[in-house]
C-alpha cells in the first residue's frame, strides 16, 4: 500500500475516533489507537510512525520480535494474538502489553519468564464474550476466578480485559458484547483485587471500533482500516 494511502487512512480513522468520543461524551485521549501491523512490512509501519502512531499490535511472536529489532525504541509493541507458552521467553521484555491471556497455565509461564528478567509483565485477560468455539478466550463466568488466581503472581500485572467480537455485517450487532465486557470490567474493578487495576478495555477492530468506543473501549485495534487487507503470502 502506498504511503499516501496509509496517511489518508490514518486521517480517516482519527476522524472516526474523534467523532465516536464526541458522541460518547469522552475525551480523545481516553482512547489509544493500536495500529495492527501483522503481515505488513516495516516500511508501512515507518509511514505510520511518521504520522505520530506510537503503538503497534502484532499477532505472531516472530513478527513482533523482528520488527522490534528494526524500529525505534520508543515504539510500543502489543501482542494481540494467541500466545503459546514456549514462545513467551522471546517477547517477555519486548511486549508492553499482552492482550491474550486466557489461562492460569499461560500466566504462570509468563510469571516464570518475567522473574528471570526481573520485570513486571502487563497483561489483559482475553474474554470470549460471544462463546465462539473458533476463538480463544475465557468465558464470562470464568473471568473472576481466573483473575483472582493470576493476581497472586508477583511479576504479572492484570491491567484489564480484551475481547475479539464476532465478525458481523453490522457493527451494531456487537454493541451488546462491548457493553457486557465494560460492565464486567467495572464489576471486577470494584472488587479491589490486589495487583489488578482494570483500567484497560481492549475491544473494537476495523469494522466496529466506533461502537466499541461508544461503549467504553480504551484501546481499539485497527489494521485493515489503516494498512489495507493482510498479506499472508509474505509471512
Amino acid at each position: 500500500m502506498s504511503a499516501e494511502t496509509i496517511k489518508s487512512n490514518l486521517k480517516e480513522v482519527e476522524l472516526r475516533i474523534n467523532a465516536a468520543c464526541t458522541r460518547a461524551g469522552r475525551k480523545r485521549e481516553e482512547v489509544t489507537l493500536i495500529a495492527v501491523s501483522k503481515t505488513k512490512p516495516v516500511s508501512d509501519i515507518e509511514v505510520a510512525i511518521g504520522e505520530g502512531i506510537k503503538v503497534f499490535g502484532e499477532n505472531k511472536v516472530q513478527e513482533l520480535t523482528e520488527k522490534y529489532e528494526q524500529l525505534p525504541e520508543d515504539i510500543q509493541w502489543h501482542l494481540i494474538g494467541h500466545l503459546q507458552t514456549n514462545k513467551i521467553k522471546y517477547i517477555i521484555d519486548k511486549a508492553a502489553l499482552i492482550h491474550s491471556v486466557d489461562s492460569f497455565k499461560l500466566a504462570s509461564q509468563i510469571q516464570k519468564e518475567a522473574e528471570k528478567k526481573n520485570i513486571i509483565c502487563n497483561i489483559l485477560i482475553e474474554v470470549n464474550m460471544a462463546k465462539e468455539e473458533s476463538k480463544f478466550g475465557v468465558y464470562e463466568d470464568d473471568v473472576v476466578p481466573l483473575i483472582q488466581e493470576i493476581s497472586k503472581l508477583s511479576n504479572v500485572h492484570i491491567c484489564g480485559l480484551m475481547t475479539i467480537a464476532p465478525n458481523v455485517d453490522e457493527a451494531e450487532k456487537n454493541r451488546k458484547y462491548f457493553r457486557k465486557l465494560r460492565q464486567l470490567n467495572v464489576d471486577i474493578k470494584m472488587k479491589n483485587i490486589d495487583n489488578v487495576t482494570m483500567d484497560v478495555l481492549s475491544m473494537g477492530m476495523t469494522g466496529d471500533y466506533e461502537v466499541a468506543i461508544e461503549e467504553g473501549a480504551t484501546m481499539v485495534r485497527v489494521g485493515t482500516g489503516i494498512f489495507g487487507e493482510r498479506n499472508y503470502s509474505t509471512v
